[in-house]
C-alpha cells in the first residue's frame, strides 16, 4: 500500500513563524500553507514595533489558515522586550478579533480564561502553556503539573521542556500516552528532535515545524514532517526505528527508510537517536513500540554488551550495526550488514575497471592486494574482516594504536602507528578505505593520507557520505584512482538492514533511485 492509501492521523502540524515584520508574517503564513501546515503559530513578540490593534488586525484579517497568537517574555524565544500588561493586552485583543487558539502561560491563566468563559460569544481555544529549561521533571511531576494547568479551565495544555537525554523524553510519551486532555508536549533541541516527531504515536494535539527559508532553531521542517517523516501517517501501531549514534545530525537513514516504508506500505518511522548513554537508553526504551537500531559512530563495538544475542558474523567482527528486538520475546539482537555492503562495493567498482582493462578476474579483484584501511573502529573492524576473507593483506592505521593492533591480530593483518600514515608508502595498486570520520561535515577539507601516496592506490574507498564525494576522494580521483563513496556502502548495509526490520525484502531499485534523488 503506497503511502496515499494510509488513513491520515488527527495531530496538527503547525508552522512556528517568528518574522520581525507583518508584511513578512502575511507572507509566512501563505508559504506555511503551501509547505503543507494545518495552522501557523504567530510569535507575536518576535515583532519589531509592534502595534497590537492595528498588526492583529492584518494578521488575522490575511490569515489563510487557523491561528494561534503566542506572546513570549523576552529571554525565552525573543529578543524585544515585553510588558506583561501588554503582553496580555495583546492576547485578549487577540482573541476578541479572532485568534483561533490563544496562549496563555499558566501564571497568568486561571483569572484570564475564567473571564474568557463569561463571553458567551467566545470563538477561541485557549492553550495553557508551561515552559521549564532546567531539569526534566519525574513522571510524577509532570502528571500533577498537568492537573494544575487543566484545573485553570484549559482546552489544550501545552508542556515545552529542555531534556538533557533522550531518555528523559520518554516521559514526554508516557503523558502524552495518559493525559485525559487534548497535549501538546514536546522537547528542544537536538536531542528533543523524536519529541516532535514520534508526538502523533502517542496522541499529541500537535506537532511543530518551521517553514524552508526561515527556520526556527530546534524545529524540523515542514518539509521534513510532511516527506521525510510523514508525521501525518503515523498511529499508535507505527513501529520506530532509529539510528543510535553521536553526532547524528549528518544521518541519511531517515531519508531512505521513510519513504521506503510508505512505498511498501509498512508501519515504521525511523528516526534520528542523539545517544549519550547506552545502558540508560535500553533501559528506557524495552518497549515492543522500538523495534529495532540502526548503529553508528562510536556504538558498533560498545553496542554488543547490550545484546542478548549476537549474530555469528557480528560476533566475529566484534561490531553491531543493526539491532532488532524480536517480536516473540522480546530479545535484542545484534547484527553486521556493514561488512558485505562495503566490501561488495569495492568489489563491484573494481570488477568493473577490470572487464574495462582485459584483466582477468579471479574469485575476488582483492584476492592477494594490499588493502590499507584507516580506522579500527566498528565501520573498519567490517571492512578488515571482509578484505581477509577476500584474501586481501590488511595493514590498519588507528589512533588508537592497541585497538589497531588487536584488530591485526584477529585478521591476522599489519599495524602501523597512526602518526606513520603521512609517511607510509603503499604497494602499486592497493586498496586504501577510510573508516574514520575524517572529511565528515562540516569538517570536509581533511583525508587521512599524504595527497602525494594517492596516485598508488589502485581504489580508494571513503566509508563518510557527508558530503557524497569528499575531499579525498576528490583528491584520489584526479591521481587516477577508482572511487567508491560511502553511499554505496550505505544503500547496501541499507537493504539489508530494512530486510531485518520489516521480515521481507527490501525494494532495490527503489531505494536506489531514492538516494539518487534525496543525497
Amino acid at each position: 500500500m503506497a503511502a496515499t492509501g494510509m488513513p491520515r492521523n488527527s495531530t496538527m502540524i503547525c508552522a512556528q513563524l517568528v518574522s520581525q515584520s507583518v508584511e513578512h508574517m502575511v507572507t509566512d503564513m501563505y508559504e506555511a500553507k503551501a509547505q503543507g501546515a494545518d495552522l501557523v503559530e504567530i510569535r507575536l513578540d518576535c515583532l519589531k514595533d509592534f502595534r497590537p490593534r492595528q498588526h492583529l488586525q492584518i494578521l488575522l484579517d490575511s490569515k489563510p489558515l487557523p491561528v494561534a497568537a503566542v506572546y513570549r517574555p523576552k529571554g525565552e524565544g525573543c529578543q524585544n522586550e515585553v510588558d506583561q500588561n501588554m503582553q496580555l493586552d495583546a492576547l485578549c485583543l487577540a482573541k476578541e478579533l479572532g485568534a483561533d487558539f490563544v496562549e496563555l502561560e499558566l501564571k497568568v491563566a486561571s483569572d484570564l480564561i475564567e473571564e474568557h468563559k463569561q463571553n458567551q460569544h467566545r470563538r477561541s481555544k485557549i492553550i495553557v502553556s508551561y515552559y521549564l529549561d532546567d531539569m526534566t521533571p519525574s513522571e510524577e511531576d509532570l502528571s500533577q503539573l498537568v492537573s494544575r494547568m487543566q484545573s485553570t479551565g484549559a482546552d489544550i495544555v501545552k508542556i515545552v521542556l529542555n531534556s538533557s537525554s533522550i531518555a528523559e523524553i520518554s516521559r514526554i510519551f508516557h503523558l502524552l500516552s495518559h493525559c485525559q486532555i487534548p497535549l501538546i508536549a514536546y522537547s528542544k533541541g537536538d536531542r528533543g528532535l523524536i519529541s516532535q516527531i514520534l508526538g502523533p504515536k502517542f496522541g499529541s494535539f500537535l506537532v511543530y515545524g518551521s517553514i524552508e527559508g526561515n527556520p526556527v532553531p530546534g524545529l524540523p521542517t515542514l518539509g521534513s514532517l510532511r516527506y521525510t517523516y510523514g508525521v501525518q501517517y503515523i498511529n499508535q501501531e507505527t513501529l520506530v526505528f532509529g539510528l543510535i549514534s553521536k553526532p547524528v545530525s549528518h544521518s541519511k537513514g531517515p531519508l531512505l527508510h521513510n519513504p521506503t516504508f510508505r512505498h511498501v506500505g509498512y508501519n515504521g518511522i525511523y528516526v534520528p537517536m542523539l545517544i549519550d548513554d547506552l545502558k540508560e537508553f535500553f533501559n528506557v526504551y524495552s518497549s515492543p513500540h522500538f523495534a529495532g537500531f540502526s548503529v553508528g559512530f562510536p556504538y558498533k563495538e560498545a553496542v554488543i554488551q547490550f545484546c542478548d544475542e549476537v549474530h555469528p558474523l557480528a560476533q566475529s567482527i566484534g561490531a553491531v550495526n543493526t539491532i532488532i528486538r524480536r517480536h516473540t520475546d522480546g530479545k535484542l539482537v545484534g547484527y553486521n550488514s556493514d561488512c558485505e555492503a562495503s566490501i561488495t562495493a569495492i568489489e563491484d567498482a573494481l570488477k568493473v575497471w577490470g572487464s574495462t582493462n582485459g584483466e582477468a578476474l579471479i574469485p575476488s579483484p582483492l584476492t592477494g592486494k594490499q588493502f590499507v584501511l584507516v580506522g579500527a573502529g566498528g565501520a573498519g573492524r567490517a571492512l578488515a574482516f571482509g578484505a581477509k576473507c577476500r584474501g586481501a593483506r590488511v595493514v590498519i592505521f588507528d589512533i588508537d594504536f592497541d585497538r589497531a593492533k588487536s584488530l591485526a591480530m584477529v585478521v591476522s593483518g599489519e599495524v602501523q602507528p597512526f602518526d606513520a600514515l603521512e609517511r607510509f608508502r603503499p604497494e602499486k595498486d592497493a586498496i586504501l578505505a577510510n573508516a574514520t570520520p575524517l572529511g565528515m561535515h562540516p569538517n570536509t577539507d581533511r583525508i587521512p593520507v599524504a595527497k602525494a601516496t594517492l596516485g598508488d592506490y589502485k581504489l580508494v574507498f571513503d566509508a563518510v557520505y557527508t558530503p557524497i564525494k569528499t575531499t579525498l576522494l576528490i583528491e584520489a580521483e584526479t591521481a587516477g584512482a577508482i572511487i567508491v563513496s560511502g553511499v554505496e556502502m550505505f544503500l547496501r548495509q541499507a537493504v539489508g538492514q530494512f530486510n531485518l526490520f520489516t521480515g521481507g525484502k527490501a525494494p532495490e531499485d527503489f531505494m536506489r533511485s531514492t538516494i539518487l534523488e534525496k543525497f
